[in-house]
């Protein structure tokens, strides 16, 4: 076991806590990850609380230069950089996603817009887009009531795998609790079983 702590992120965005999958899903992929790696620190952070989505005020104080900032653009930012030190100090991130209506929660949503940061997140070249946040781990732990994960009608594993690519984090494993609704025992059985799969062979190829 390593003697270097791993930083875990753990971000659920379901809206229920009791009986959600994705939570109980996620979980068990953490307790799986301290297991194998023993020094674990853990960060959790809880979208259901609410996460305030861009609106003019967030779009001025962001655009403006940092050194032309005002104390009012630095509160406007406090929430929004204080996600973006979470992410950047994480060594793998859990992300516990429901599919709501085909795609990813609103909450997930806005915690998206809030870590897309020019200049922190992800910078401009000439090449196009570059992301910032590199040699990072990605989970999404996913649970659907009756989209199949990675099908056609599937909207949100293929947008948060573009997402998470775009501020640089590439390594990305889908863990899939789908269709819950006609196959829950099973779906989430197999999900289990992924996850144990999955930190098994990661840990070995460190």
């Amino acid at each position: 076991m390593s003697t270097k702590p791993l930083n875990i992120l753990e971000i659920s965005a379901s809206g229920r806590h009791k009986g959600s999958v994705s939570r109980d899903l996620s979980e068990n992929l953490v307790a799986a990850l301290e297991d194998r790696y023993g020094a674990v620190r853990l960060k959790r952070r809880d979208l259901a609380t609410g996460v305030p989505f861009v609106d003019e005020a967030w779009i001025e104080a962001n655009f403006t230069p940092d050194e032309e900032r005002s104390a009012r653009h630095r509160e406007t930012l406090a929430y929004s950089d204080e996600l973006v030190n979470e992410l950047k100090e994480a060594d793998v991130l859990v992300l516990g996603v429901p599919v709501y209506n085909f795609s990813i929660p609103a909450a997930l949503k806005a915690w998206i817009d809030m870590v897309a940061r020019a200049r922190l997140t992800f910078r401009y070249t000439e090449n196009g887009p570059r992301g910032l946040l590199t040699g990072k781990k990605a989970y999404l732990v996913v649970a659907t009531g009756g989209v199949p994960v990675g099908s056609a009608v599937d909207f949100a594993t293929p947008y948060l795998r573009h997402a998470l690519s775009f501020i640089g984090i590439t390594d990305v494993e889908v863990i899939a609790a789908d269709r819950l609704n006609s196959d829950r025992e099973n779906s989430i059985d197999r999900a289990r079983a992924q996850i144990a799969e999955l930190v098994h062979l990661n840990a070995d190829a460190a």
